[in-house]
């Protein structure tokens, strides 16, 4: 399962990138993408497991840029 969520709050390209990083070393993420010029994350993982994922997903984010927003 693929999906798109928007960012608020996104401060920096550097956050982005750190953010990325992070969400590739989940179980169950095949892919992710963190783009600050669009403010727009992208995640496919296991659809059986996303919810957990998405839950594992915004504390990532969350540890690395605390105003960052994921709009669900």
């Amino acid at each position: 399962m693929k999906k798109t969520y928007s960012l608020e709050n996104l401060d920096c390209a550097n956050c982005a990138a750190k953010m990325e990083e992070k969400i590739k070393k989940i179980d169950g993420v095949l892919s992710a993408s963190v783009s600050f010029m669009t403010q727009k994350m992208t995640i496919e993982a296991d659809e059986a497991e996303f919810d957990n994922i998405m839950k594992k997903v915004v504390k990532a984010c969350r540890k690395t840029e605390p105003d960052c927003r994921i709009i669900m």
